[in-house]
């Protein structure tokens, strides 16, 4: 009876030991078809670059610093994402013509999620990912760049650039207003 008791442990534990070197054959086979499945998916879907080179120009006078906005709109005329949002005092973003209509009203929690401090005259080098504002990455496409700029006691203006998101590089230039400087966009894939 002792043998037939070790003989049936031993094949237990057998079937044991086979049945977790068969799963973590399973699971090591499974782990690396999912990390090649993803690393070949986030590379399909890798968003593009947008920098822009944001020029603050110099004014005379009593100066402050200038509220600023740029977003993206898709050729539906559609806000798909805010890049940036330079402000002091929130009362003052219904100032910010275009873009508080389109999206800031509507969004206080994209709002407090890109807001920072306003700049002054100056050079401003900015690269965002050309995703929406759910993270998620923008389709190859017909886009408009929009950036607002607006001051207290100063000027305001409005400068749009149609872009093209796709597999080849383009570089746009956005001439000079009384509030921006010349304004460099280039957009790599």
């Amino acid at each position: 009876m002792k043998i037939i008791n070790i003989a049936l442990y031993s094949l237990l534990l057998l079937v044991v030991l086979f049945s977790s070197m068969s799963s973590a054959t399973s699971s090591a086979t499974s782990s690396a078809t999912s990390s090649a499945t993803s690393s070949a998916t986030s590379s399909a879907t890798t968003a593009a670059k947008i920098k822009v080179d944001l020029v603050l120009a110099k004014q005379s006078g009593e100066y402050h610093s200038p509220y600023v906005a740029a977003w993206l709109e898709n050729d539906k005329n559609q806000a798909v994402r805010t890049f940036l949002l330079w402000r002091t005092k929130a009362k003052w973003l219904k100032d910010i013509r275009r873009w508080w209509r389109k999206i800031g009203r509507k969004d206080q929690q994209l709002v407090d999620g890109i807001t920072s401090a306003t700049r002054g005259v100056g050079s401003y080098p900015l690269t965002f990912k050309a995703k929406n504002d759910e993270g998620q990455p923008l389709s190859q496409g017909n886009y408009t760049l929009f950036i607002e700029v607006v001051r207290e006691k100063g000027g305001r203006a409005i400068v749009k650039q149609p872009i093209v998101l796709s597999d080849i590089s383009a570089s746009y230039v956005i001439k000079a207003t009384p509030e921006t400087g010349e304004i460099h966009i280039t957009v790599t894939p």
